[in-house]
Formats: C-alpha cells, structure tokens, sequence
C-alpha cells in the first residue's frame, strides 16, 4: 500500500494543536436491525466513530452480519471511488464471532483508518484456566494492531463487555488474559478497555482489593473511579474503562486527553435522543504521533468527577 502524503497525515491524526492517534471505547447498547433503521441515532453513532482513528464497538446484536458492512458504507461510501477513497480517510473493521452463553450473544468490533493502522495479530482468549474456567461471558476478541505513526509502534487491545453481575471476578481475570498474551505474542504495550460495569454497585469499593488489574501498580487506569460514563441521569457510574500495561505506552498518552466524551453535550441532543443511541458514553484517549516525538513523559491521572448536567 503507498504511503499517504505527508498533508494526509497531517489531516488523519491532526486533533487541535497537537498531532495524536485517538482511540476510543465506546457501549453502543444493543446494537442490532432496529438500531440501525434509526437514522437519527445511526447519524450520531458515524459522528461519533469519526471522530476516532480506532474505536472499540460493543454489544454489537448481529446474527445477520449487517451492522460492519452498513457502516462501512456509511464512513467510507458505497464505492471506494467515493471522495472519502480519493482523500484517502478510509476505514477498515475487524469483528469477533458471536460471543456469550446459551442463545444470548454479542461481539466486539474494531474499526480504525487503515492508513494508520493495521492488523498485526489477533486471537479469541481461550477461557479454560484450571479451576476457574468460563469465568468471561464474553471471552476478548484479542487484537495486536500496528501504527508507523505513533511513537508506540503497536499495542495489543483487549476488549471486554462483563456481566454486571459477575464484574469483580472478570475484571480480575484480565490479569491472566494479560500474562498469557505477553507469553503467547511477546508483546509489550497493552491497552484493556470496554465496559466493565466497573463501578457503583456491581464493583463496591471493598472489593477493589480483590482485582488484580488494579492492586498490581503496573496497570495504570485512565479512567478514575470518580468518573460517569452513563448518560442517564439516575446513574453516576464509572462503568466504562481504559487501563494500560507498558511503560512505552504510558510514557506517550497525550497528558489529559483520557476522558469521557458526553456526545448529548457535544452533538445537542435531548436526553431521550442520546438515550436512543445509547446508554453509555464513550472514553477515550490520544497516543502522541511520532512527528511531535517527545521526551515528556507526564504521569497520567485519573480525570476529576464532571459537573453533571441539572
């Protein structure tokens, strides 16, 4: 594939002032046909994928295999001559097969600008650990992705969506998941992100103790407990997660590019309008590109709590 043109570059991962890779996480809530035929809702949730370089979907409902290709076309046009394909901004997706127990299922997607990043590697995590096998309702479709325009070369992602329920023994789980794939790839960068239902009720303080992901000082959080990443109003939750694993990768997060994106806020939308797309908020955070290299290794802290809207 040639490489796209300096001016390109400077487009795709220009965000302000500064030059970032954005990647985000982002709960569609059951994302399936009737979704889709909302076009009010599927304006935002293409305003929203726009706005990243790579973007985590979540409970993605699609026994059919409609929901990827209709944003594909919807991001980059029905054909690949469109003026999106000649400017270059063109988008690929990888999907993980129809995941969960019994007949209730769901799948992780990824979709990201293929001119600034690739598909390296991936893998369905094999939930069989002797003695606490099936621990994941939905077992992370593992990703290795490349970028040569970030200071980070590549990362792993692994996503996962819990069971509320069963949140505190899953997230722990990350850990293994964590020590397999290093063993498995020989990689070094790792980003864990989705919904965690990390928060409120489903994951009290007292058994924080008890999550290896967050007594192990090696994986910094982005996203603080004090944060809401639920667009109702009832809640005040930090549900959704970014947590990181290598030095590198957290040496180069942009300094306080981790957050939530409110997209009622941003996109004016009345509350029943966001909650048509969704009931989460999407997180986020920027990894610095390799033209604005740096040696500013900023530590990076949770986000103070958001006023919430009255």
């Amino acid at each position: 594939m040639p490489q796209p043109p300096t001016f390109l570059l400077l487009l795709l991962l220009s965000t302000g002032s500064a030059l970032a890779l954005r990647l985000c996480s982002f709960n569609v809530r059951s994302f399936g046909e009737a979704k889709k035929e909302n076009k009010n809702a599927m304006d935002v949730i293409v305003k929203v994928i726009k706005r990243c370089d790579i973007i985590l979907l979540m409970e993605i409902k699609d026994s059919n295999n409609i929901i990827c290709p209709m944003l594909m076309d919807r991001l980059n046009g029905i054909s690949r001559n469109s003026r999106n394909s000649r400017k270059g901004i063109m988008y690929n997706y990888v999907i993980s097969s129809r995941l969960g127990r019994n007949t209730y299922k769901e799948q992780y997607a990824f979709l990201y600008k293929e001119k600034l990043l690739s598909v390296k590697k991936r893998y369905l995590y094999h939930d069989y650990q002797a003695g606490d096998t099936d621990v994941f309702s939905r077992e992370p479709f593992v990703v290795w992705f490349q970028s040569p325009y970030t200071v980070v070369k590549d990362f792993v992602i692994v996503p996962l969506h819990t069971t509320p329920e069963t949140s505190v023994k899953e997230i722990d789980e990350l850990a293994d998941v964590y020590t397999d794939m290093k063993h498995r790839w020989k990689a070094e960068n790792f980003i864990f992100m989705g919904d965690f239902n990390a928060g409120c009720s489903y994951v009290p303080k007292k058994a924080w103790k008890n999550i290896r992901l967050r007594t192990d000082p090696g994986f910094v959080w982005l996203i603080g407990d004090q944060e809401d990443t639920t667009v109702k109003e009832s809640t005040n939750c930090a549900y959704d997660r970014i947590v990181l694993r290598g030095q590198e990768i957290i040496s180069f997060v942009v300094h306080g590019s981790n957050r939530t994106f409110d997209f009622q806020k941003a996109y004016g939308l009345t509350k029943e309008e966001a909650l048509d797309v969704s009931d989460h908020f999407p997180v986020e955070f920027k990894l610095q590109s390799s033209r604005v290299f740096a040696t500013n290794k900023k530590s990076i802290s949770p986000r103070k709590k958001k006023t919430r809207r009255s």
